[in-house]
């Protein structure tokens, strides 16, 4: 990737030689690919709804497709942003929902059931790569009985409020006219 960093750098500008350690955490990596995986099966399902019915052998079903294919989009643009662990509880929420769309596909009469167990697997990986990835990403709570750090005595200052006050005061007296510490005069 630092290769074409090079190539949109100005003249004089330094080069790149050589790329650093992600500081990505491994659950987030994984997170990211399933949310770009989840917006390429969304794209396929939204725009070619006939050709995924067909090969699972439930011709007639194109609409259900194509809100499949929305909600995987959405779902994986969710997985992509800062919220990513709605988004992927959203996948999982979503895998359920293809399970059961696939399940009712199983019926005698389609020629096709050997495609349809086989995307049932494929289903069945991914729902337990995004729950993984769901309980992963999850928010970090401290425990109930874990000890609050709090701080009511910090000003923000590093000397404290009092040494900002006499910083203040000398910056804002006249010059030739310095403050003591301490000094108790008002500063117009």
């Amino acid at each position: 990737m630092f290769h074409f960093s090079n190539i949109v750098r100005t003249k004089g500008d330094p080069k790149i030689v050589e790329g650093g350690p992600s500081l990505k955490r491994p659950e987030d990596q994984l997170a990211r690919a399933l949310g770009w995986f989840s917006i390429g099966l969304g794209v396929v399902e939204f725009f070619a709804p006939r050709r995924v019915t067909e090969t699972l052998g439930m011709e007639g079903h194109e609409t259900m497709v194509r809100a499949f294919g929305v909600r995987e989009i959405l779902a994986g643009i969710m997985s992509l942003s800062v919220d990513k662990n709605a988004g992927l509880w959203a996948r999982v929420g979503g895998d359920g929902l293809d399970a059961a769309a696939l399940l009712s596909g199983l019926t005698a009469d389609n020629p096709k059931k050997g495609n349809i167990a086989l995307a049932l697997l494929m289903v069945g990986g991914i729902a337990m790569l995004d729950y993984r990835a769901a309980q992963d990403t999850k928010p970090r709570r401290p425990p109930r009985e874990a000890r609050r750090k709090l701080y009511p005595n910090r000003s923000g200052f590093p000397k404290g409020i009092e040494g900002a006050r006499n910083a203040a005061k000398q910056i804002a007296a006249p010059a030739g006219n310095e403050v003591k510490q301490g000094d108790e005069r008002r500063v117009p």
